[in-house]
């Protein structure tokens, strides 16, 4: 009984975090979880890993999409789930840029990294 109890106890924690996560990224990117957003970008892992790539125009679509709300954008390309793809977040904040978009946010601070 103890152990249920113990189990329970880690349920009922592991919630809670995940529940303060989305409430957390509900910030950048409204209701939306920043790393669930980061699978929208899957068509730019190469352009966000080597600053010689070519960036597709699906890719460009979905980072005009993003770019929007500097916030999310921001929040996407610094989340667990880019950095797990091997995103190197110095060259995915030149993205927009490479894309020629140009509302894009110059100079927008996003953690360590300005986009350019």
């Amino acid at each position: 009984m103890e152990g249920l109890m113990k189990n329970m106890c880690l349920l009922g924690l592991l919630l809670a975090r995940v529940i303060a996560g989305e409430v957390n990224g509900a910030r950048e990117c409204g209701r939306a979880n920043p790393d669930m957003e980061a699978f929208k970008l899957a068509h730019c892992a190469s352009a966000a890993q080597d600053e010689n790539a070519s960036v597709s125009g699906s890719c460009c679509a979905a980072v005009r999409k993003l770019g929007q709300n500097p916030k999310c954008l921001c929040a996407v390309m610094l989340s667990n789930t880019a950095k797990a793809s091997g995103v190197r977040p110095e060259i995915a904040m030149t993205i927009p840029k490479r894309c020629n978009i140009a509302d894009r946010p110059v100079g927008y601070q996003c953690g360590a990294y300005k986009l350019p």
